[in-house]
């Protein structure tokens, strides 16, 4: 069997963890999810956490980051080629033990088509908010001409 292994981020793992994000669509530098952006995150109190193969490969992201009220995951993912064989639930438990230390609620958000990782998260006994719609302004180039009107 496999051994597969969890560690911190180090910013020198920014490429393979942009190719991952890029591969399973989820993210990366185009969307702001830079290597500036995640050293910011983890320098006010989040966590990266990457799973790894036995040869190091990173096959697995689960991103903390805190707002001091909520501890928020975001960026879990799990390669292609190593989804459904429980390492989601590896990963994600080490989260959860990660943010029980740090004693704040735990949120996260999921496309409602992803009956994979809802099922994964209903495990662990998430509930959903109901009926709240996510907006964002990710151009902050666009602020310009909002804040102007």
């Amino acid at each position: 069997m496999e051994s597969f292994s969890i560690r911190e981020y180090v910013s020198c793992d920014y490429p393979e963890v942009n190719n991952l994000w890029v591969a399973i669509g989820i993210g990366g530098a185009e969307r702001g999810d830079d290597n500036i952006v995640i050293l910011r995150t983890l320098s006010l109190g989040g966590k990266l956490f990457l799973l790894l193969s036995e040869d190091g490969e990173i096959i697995g992201t689960s991103w903390l980051s805190t707002d001091g009220r909520r501890t928020y995951i975001h960026h879990f993912a799990i390669a292609k080629a190593f989804q459904r064989a429980g390492l989601a639930n590896k990963l994600l438990h080490h989260s959860l033990v990660y943010a029980k230390k740090e004693g704040l609620q735990v949120k996260l958000e999921v496309h409602r088509n992803n009956l994979a990782a809802l099922n994964l998260y209903k495990k662990f006994k998430f509930t959903s908010l109901g009926d709240l719609e996510v907006l964002i302004i990710r151009n902050l180039n666009e602020l310009d001409t909002i804040l102007k009107s």
